[in-house]
């Protein structure tokens, strides 16, 4: 069976990040860490208690929902399960038909995503049943990490507040603009956090179900 072959497009080092989707389980310093993007005048998106923490420090956001035009449904199971969302993280910058299709779809890029999950690990520690760990099973999360670190030929993937400091220290240095082996990296972290994210389902899954 032949593989996917390469979507042509242009990549760039340096790209300033213009609209970041910010929506954590973790808020560890993300008021600071979101002050910073506004300095630079980043149009920030962001869901439900993300963007509740975000507006009471004072921070500029634009709901999800608004942004997309529909609604966070099914308790905040579905919020960022979107085009508008994907593919504005997805699109291959410098490609003619991707273009034309976001013009048309009348989508937007999105430069930068700042996602942690759901605490499925912790969860299933504490000794919750079946019915709590499964619904701490994140989908829209790793959904956008992985749909970020993908393309991270133009997007940059903050999927820990550890990495908040690096960030910073990188958009002040290159005058709001993230390089391409910075994203390359986080990139790599990404994966890997969703790939352990899976086995720590996998392994819970397989120790339950008989």
């Amino acid at each position: 069976m032949a593989s996917h072959k390469a979507i042509e497009g242009k990549t760039a080092d340096m790209v300033p990040v213009k609209r970041a989707l910010i929506s954590v389980f973790d808020k560890k310093n993300v008021e600071s860490f979101a002050k910073v993007l506004t300095e630079f005048k980043v149009e920030i998106l962001s869901t439900g208690g993300t963007a509740r923490k975000l507006k009471a420090a004072g921070i500029p956001v634009t709901m999800v929902k608004d942004y997309t035009g529909a609604p966070e449904i099914l308790n905040g199971r579905v919020k960022t399960l979107n085009p508008h969302i994907h593919g504005g993280l997805l699109a291959v910058r410098g490609n003619k038909l991707h273009e034309e299709e976001l013009e048309r779809e009348k989508i937007g890029l999105i430069d930068m995503v700042v996602c942690n999950l759901y605490p499925f690990e912790q969860t299933v520690a504490k000794g919750g049943d079946w019915n709590t760990c499964i619904e701490n099973i994140d989908i829209g999360g790793p959904s956008m990490i992985r749909s970020a670190a993908k393309n991270s030929n133009y997007v940059a993937i903050v999927s820990s507040p550890s990495q908040y400091d690096d960030i910073i220290d990188s958009l002040k240095k290159n005058k709001g603009c993230t390089s391409l082996a910075q994203r390359k990296k986080l990139a790599c972290a990404a994966f890997t956090q969703t790939a352990e994210y899976d086995t720590a389902i996998s392994n819970y899954m397989k120790k339950n179900v008989k």
